[in-house]
């Protein structure tokens, strides 16, 4: 809940302006000699036929000036409505997403509500639940195939994340498989964290047969930064499997990353395995961190500055109905 609504100014010092005109007319004002003659300005010689009219009309153009005055110093200050609210509990933990998008994603062999759906579109609608579950940590995103790209910086908006998780599909990054990319440019994110918990969610379903970054390179490097790996082997053949017995997953790989980084290793060969897999991520332990309040500040000059113009209009119609 937003604290109460306080009023404060941006520029407090320009109040300092506000004896300016007064000491202009103290030491800049011309001054006769002594027993010199007054000088009076023609315009105003006719006014002095009625001495009462004179004097009311010189205090009402004195007040207007000092108002008007008044009214551009204030809108100089800059004031302004100062709202304090707190921000959405901040886990104090940074999760990086490492998502295959490699050609084999494109397989119809999940199976959902009775109708065989690609890997890559279940994998989407998990992720991005994942992600929109994931309110107080910062999520971000990176895609691998034959190369690996950043689709989504760390961020608390997971909702834009999400956003992310639906654009992505299979091919945007190559159609072999470079998990060690995948996974390095995950560490990278994540390197200059300085999160209580800094998280990467491998997913891949094949083997790695595309770039210059070993697997177990990739996990020494997480080890050393403190950053944990969790590894999740998606699809129903191991690799040696099937026909060809290059189609399957490289479970042993994905098994050993997540062993050296100090991560869990899961195995998905179902649509209903793969929502269990992320449930269970989804539940692991938070570690509580002080979330920063937002200060939300709103201008009010525009209002001191409207009335400075209609004064100034006042002033100016003044001074037309006397001539």
């Amino acid at each position: 809940m937003a604290a109460p609504t306080a009023l404060d100014f941006a520029w407090p010092l320009a109040f300092l302006l506000l004896p300016l005109p007064f000491l202009a007319m103290r030491f800049l004002s011309p001054s006769g000699e002594a027993g010199g003659a007054l000088r009076v300005p023609s315009t105003l010689v006719a006014d002095f036929a009625d001495g009462q009219a004179v004097l009311s009309s010189q205090k009402r153009r004195l007040f207007l000036s000092w108002l008007l005055w008044l009214l551009l110093v204030v809108a100089i200050a800059g004031p302004r409505t100062v709202t304090t609210a707190p921000a959405a509990p901040a886990s104090g933990r940074d999760i990086v997403l490492s998502l295959d998008v490699s050609g084999s994603m494109e397989r119809p062999d999940f199976e959902v509500g009775g109708d065989k759906k690609r890997r890559m579109d279940v994998l989407k609608d998990m992720a991005r639940a994942f992600v929109l579950g994931r309110a107080g940590d910062r999520v971000g995103l990176v895609i691998f195939g034959e190369r690996a790209y950043v689709a989504a910086p760390l961020s608390f908006d997971v909702a834009a994340v999400a956003k992310t998780v639906d654009g992505i599909d299979v091919g945007l990054a190559g159609r072999s498989t470079a998990i060690g990319e995948g996974l390095g440019l995950a560490l990278k994110k994540l390197s200059d964290s300085t999160a209580q918990a800094k998280v990467v969610i491998l997913l891949s379903d094949g083997a790695q047969n595309a770039g210059t970054v070993q697997p177990g390179s990739a996990a020494e490097l997480a080890k050393s930064l403190g950053i944990r790996v969790d590894t999740i082997a998606m699809g129903p053949l191991d690799l040696g499997e099937g026909e060809r017995g290059d189609e399957g997953v490289d479970v042993a790989t994905l098994s050993g990353i997540a062993s050296q980084a100090g991560g869990t290793a899961y195995r998905v060969r179902t649509t209903e395995q793969l929502k269990e897999v992320m449930a269970s991520i989804d539940a692991l332990e938070t570690s509580p961190s002080e979330a920063p309040a937002t200060i939300v500040h709103a201008s009010l000059w525009p209002f001191p500055g409207a009335l400075a113009l209609a004064v100034a209009g006042l002033m100016m119609l003044g001074r037309r109905g006397r001539r």
